[in-house]
């Protein structure tokens, strides 16, 4: 495994604790060291403390592909799952790619739209877009989760 591969120890916890819960519910009892001890091992490490140490204590990413996410793009409100994330800028500047709930116009002329369903856009780790419209406002941003 490499670093960029695993998540941070905050969602390897939180794993370990949705897997302690899962096995809890089959009738299966065992303590949160225990569960984490587990983990290491699906991710094929010897124990927790080495895949600790492999995910080292670098801040949590802003996204992630899977989570749903909600806006204004382009002015226009939308609701959609991230379906790739690339960091840019030594983790300054995000590119996600969106698969919107809705197709959103992106066009303010009332006799002409055009709809898109996929974009891709760049994001700053709050959720705001450097790019600005001609009127100043940002590409996209994002609501806080």
């Amino acid at each position: 495994m490499t670093t960029q591969t695993l998540p941070d120890i905050a969602e390897l916890k939180a794993q370990a604790k949705r897997l302690r819960a899962a096995l809890v519910d089959d009738g299966d009892f065992i303590t949160h060291s225990e569960s984490l001890e587990l983990l290491a091992k699906q991710y094929g490490f010897r124990d927790w403390n080495t895949l600790h140490a492999r995910a080292g204590n670098r801040p949590s990413e802003p996204y992630r592909v899977g989570d749903q996410r909600s806006g204004a793009y382009l002015g226009q409100s939308f609701t959609g799952e991230i379906v790739s994330v690339k960091r840019l800028a030594n983790g300054a500047l995000y590119q996600v790619s969106f698969d919107f709930d809705e197709p959103v116009d992106v066009v303010r002329f009332d006799s002409f739209s055009a709809f898109r369903k996929r974009v891709s856009v760049t994001l700053d780790r709050d959720g705001v877009s450097p790019d600005r419209t001609s009127d100043g406002q940002p590409h996209v941003r994002l609501r806080a989760v």
